[in-house]
């Protein structure tokens, strides 16, 4: 029997270029796995493919009871390690599961993976496909860019966004819409444009 509150998700460090192997043993073991890919559109000399690539090269997510199945993650071929601090796996939140996820189904907005915290504004995301995700602001050139930044695995995700659509997060605890109409409308005009595409 299973105990839904022991089930957590961890990181879980693999041979290069062993991720989609080891997700797929994970499944077969009946643990629950999460390997987020991004598919896009590789060019070789002769011919153009989609393919599907890990957002995050190494890793794979798995949510286990660590008790019970640890050693039946550890002996899975190519795992290396659970990511965490010394000798203690890292608690990946639901959370944070949640955000990989809906970053997986928009891949055109992804523009890459980044490895540290960057500086700039701290922002919500209001509307659009990536509503209520929380990163960092970073401008580059005339693009308005997002880095959503995963500590648990020190890894973050950098998307493409629209300047409208980001409310920034200041030290009060709780964040409301601001009851300017202006703002707004333009809120709903901007779902109204995601909802057409």
């Amino acid at each position: 029997m299973i105990d839904i509150e022991n089930l957590k998700w961890y990181a879980v460090y693999v041979r290069s270029r062993h991720e989609k192997k080891v997700h797929q043993m994970l499944l077969e073991r009946e643990l629950t796995s999460f390997l987020p890919l991004l598919e896009t559109w590789k060019q070789w000399s002769d011919r153009k493919k989609k393919v599907s690539d890990p957002l995050f090269r190494g890793y794979v997510f798995v949510n286990i009871d660590m008790r019970k199945d640890h050693i039946n993650v550890l002996d899975t071929e190519g795992v290396v390690k659970f990511i965490g601090i010394g000798r203690k796996p890292s608690v990946i939140g639901e959370r944070d599961i949640e955000w990989l996820k809906k970053l997986v189904r928009e891949p055109d907005a992804v523009n890459g993976v980044v490895a540290s915290i960057p500086a700039g504004q701290r922002v919500r995301v209001l509307a659009g496909p990536f509503k209520d995700l929380e990163g960092v602001v970073v401008k580059q050139g005339r693009e308005m860019r997002l880095v959503v930044f995963f500590e648990s695995i020190m890894q973050g995700v950098e998307v493409s966004i629209y300047p409208d659509l980001l409310l920034p997060i200041t030290g009060v605890v709780s964040q409301t819409l601001r009851d300017d109409s202006t703002r707004k409308s333009d809120i709903v005009a901007v779902e109204k444009h995601f909802l057409r595409l």
